[in-house]
């Protein structure tokens, strides 16, 4: 599934809870294993508020987006919401804050504007 960062975190902090964290679910795991093509000294871990810890890549907390149900899929590109905007993030650990016109996926989504 695809993974998001969410422009009003820091990189020790998510600011995404309660009906936000519904929505954009964290992706939480004490160990993961880094597939092809990224680098594993990227990976670190916040702790939340529940004391779960939360992968972050780059710096960035990583999330899921709920409409998302495919593998691949990516419907919360560029979403503003919760108070900030949603970025897929690349396999450098950046969020992808532009897309080509030709690869665009327009969003429909009932989460925008919470």
């Amino acid at each position: 599934m695809v993974l998001y960062a969410f422009t009003a975190d820091s990189p020790t902090k998510s600011n995404c809870t309660g009906s936000c964290a519904a929505v954009w679910g964290p992706f939480i795991a004490s160990k993961v294993t880094v597939g092809s093509g990224l680098n594993s000294s990227l990976v670190t871990y916040i702790k939340r508020g529940s004391g779960r810890e939360q992968v972050a890549y780059n710096g960035h907390p990583l999330y899921y987006f709920a409409d998302d149900t495919t593998a691949g899929v990516a419907s919360g590109e560029g979403i503003k919401s919760f108070g900030g905007s949603w970025y897929v993030v690349s396999s450098s650990g950046s969020p992808v804050t532009s897309v080509a016109a030709s690869t665009a996926t327009t969003a429909s989504s009932s989460y925008g504007g919470y």
